[in-house]
């Protein structure tokens, strides 16, 4: 696994997540104010950390080594059950980044599983 930091990981896997979800939702409607929310509510740490669970059967053991160390990494989070979704969106994040960066296909098959 390459040494780029996490964080790096995760701020370029938020920049192909919203990507990704906004390609999808232009095909949806015309109407400026339902495209943002249909953007929001797939880019927000919930729904994040949702997927996140999704994939969990299918990560390889360096996935989850890299979700683990995405999850763990200090986020400005106050309140508890808001900092769990954001530190699993944040692992989320990362693994986006590191699939966008070192294997597409693989970020192809999730995104299939996620049904996009």
């Amino acid at each position: 696994m390459s040494e780029m930091n996490l964080k790096n990981y995760a701020y370029i896997g938020d920049a192909v997540w919203e990507l990704k979800i906004r390609s999808k939702t232009i095909t949806l409607t015309n109407n400026a104010r339902n495209l943002h929310k249909l953007t929001t509510e797939k880019v927000k740490a919930s729904y994040q950390a949702e997927c996140l669970h999704k994939l969990e059967d299918i990560l390889t053991d360096e996935e989850k080594e890299l979700s683990r160390r995405g999850r763990n990494l200090p986020i400005p989070v106050g309140r508890r059950q808001i900092q769990t979704e954001y530190r699993l969106a944040t692992a989320f994040e990362t693994l986006i980044g590191w699939w966008y960066l070192h294997d597409k296909n693989r970020l192809e098959e999730v995104y299939k599983v996620l049904t996009l």
